[in-house]
């Protein structure tokens, strides 16, 4: 039994390695862009004759909507400038989540480089909202407040908000392997299958929480000018 999907290795030359991590990660990201492209195919042609919708664009259309409701609802009105990277940090902890299902299978996210690189893709995505928001110099300066002294403490805040988010996710996703291992070798008939289904209750939990903590920090990069913008443009 192995903590990390990173033990397993299937190729290695000197430093460089290809492992399970690796390669589950890169088959997810074909898979959601397969299915993305059949999703999207002729999405404006999906209204059959009878004046249905389509499945496909039902779920699409489902999803987008959950996605745009939750970032609204965390602060920030013009949701659709944030819904590419958000939905797509949310689609994919999902999707490897869902994935547990399939035998054999180790999601990516019970490793800490996956985590850690989905964390370091929101630390530079907060700057990159508020700086285009804000402008450089106005967003730099929040690092000052409320008074300069804090600067030092701001940018340790950042940080440690990062190790946290990386740090949770995949602290999460490798127990309930670890719990589910465990069981299997324990009682391999009727536990697993209900701690199977908790997984995936959970990781659906961690792909949101993930996703609205992500939006919670570029709505604080963005702070107020967002609103005030959005203010101006209704009236």
């Amino acid at each position: 039994m192995h903590l990390s999907p990173d033990q397993v290795i299937f190729w290695q030359w000197g430093w460089v390695k290809l492992n399970l991590t690796i390669v589950t990660t890169w088959v997810l990201m074909a898979l959601i862009t397969g299915l993305s492209c059949l999703a999207t195919r002729g999405l404006g042609r999906t209204v059959r004759e009878d004046g249905a919708v389509s499945h496909w664009r039902s779920a699409v259309e489902w999803v987008i909507s959950l996605v745009l409701q939750q970032i609204v609802e965390v602060g920030l009105p013009r949701s659709e400038k944030y819904l590419v990277f958000i939905g797509t940090l949310f689609v994919l902890v999902a999707t490897a989540s869902l994935c547990t299902v399939l035998p054999g299978y180790e999601p990516p996210t019970g490793s800490l480089s996956t985590t850690t690189a989905l964390a370091l893709c929101v630390f530079f995505a907060v700057p990159y909202f508020g700086i285009r928001e804000q402008g450089m110099w106005r967003y730099l300066r929040n690092y000052l407040q409320p008074a300069p002294i804090m600067l030092p403490f701001n940018i340790v805040s950042e940080l440690s908000r990062t190790l946290a988010l990386a740090v949770r996710l995949f602290g999460n996703m490798m127990s309930g392997g670890m719990i589910l291992g465990i069981l299997l070798m324990v009682t391999p008939l009727f536990f697993p299958v209900a701690l199977k289904l908790l997984g995936l209750l959970t990781g659906m939990v961690q792909a949101y929480i993930f996703s609205i903590l992500a939006t919670v920090y570029i709505a604080a990069a963005v702070g107020s000018h967002e609103t005030e913008k959005a203010v101006i443009t209704k009236g």
